[in-house]
């Protein structure tokens, strides 16, 4: 599968990237300044973001966009094949499609930040987000929804939407976790080693989504 590294740019670039991108996953957005991102890279200029990427937005978006993209191509590769068997034929083969695509992003000797990144960008800068992507670099999720929608037995629209948002929520929340469990050199940790946790979380999303009945005591669902 394709790694961080596909599009290939200068060694200073890539490694203002991959310390900005491990900075934002473990202070926030907010929580790095320019400076700091360019002391990690061990450029002696401080102004090597703006030199680069014109401004601290210009890189985020960027960095947004190369996972985004790694993400997405991974997804529609998986869903043409699913498709060309005549799938999906239920809901977990879906559910892996969303999990499996988003880990193991990192180049050779790097460590995986991609999902802590974008779960700190989300919980403060979601606009910038959905803005990076333009509509056009989720379309392998778009499609996995799409074909959970008729998938899934319960058909209520406003159901299956608020399924989604757990989805969403639940997805990024875990894989983070997962990443920051797997960089802490502290101690092992068994749960995140081994290959079957993926499994499972995949089979309780799947849960999820195949719940058939649903009733709410105060909507009236």
């Amino acid at each position: 599968m394709n790694k961080l590294t596909k599009k290939l740019q200068s060694p200073s670039v890539e490694r203002l990237k991959t310390e900005a991108q491990r900075l934002f996953a473990n202070r926030g957005i907010d929580g790095v300044t320019v400076r700091d991102i360019a002391k990690a890279a061990g450029q002696k200029n401080p102004a090597a973001v703006g030199y680069h990427f014109g401004s601290k937005e210009a890189l985020i978006r960027e960095l947004i966009i190369d996972g985004a993209k790694i993400i997405d191509d991974r997804r529609n590769v998986l869903l043409d094949a699913l498709e060309k068997e005549g799938g999906p034929d239920n809901i977990s083969q879906i559910v892996d499609i969303l999990i499996y695509p988003s880990v193991n992003l990192a180049a050779p000797g790097e460590t995986d930040t991609y999902n802590r990144f974008l779960h700190m960008l989300t919980m403060s800068h979601n606009d910038l987000f959905y803005d990076a992507l333009a509509g056009c670099l989720n379309s392998g999720y778009q499609r996995c929804l799409e074909h959970l929608r008729k998938l899934m037995p319960i058909k209520s629209r406003k159901i299956q939407n608020q399924r989604f948002i757990f989805l969403e929520s639940y997805l990024g929340a875990v894989l983070s976790a997962r990443e920051t469990r797997l960089n802490d050199q502290s101690r092992d940790h068994a749960t995140w080693n081994d290959k079957s946790t993926l499994d499972h979380f995949s089979a309780t999303i799947s849960c999820m989504l195949e719940m058939e009945h649903f009733t709410s005591n105060s909507s009236g669902l």
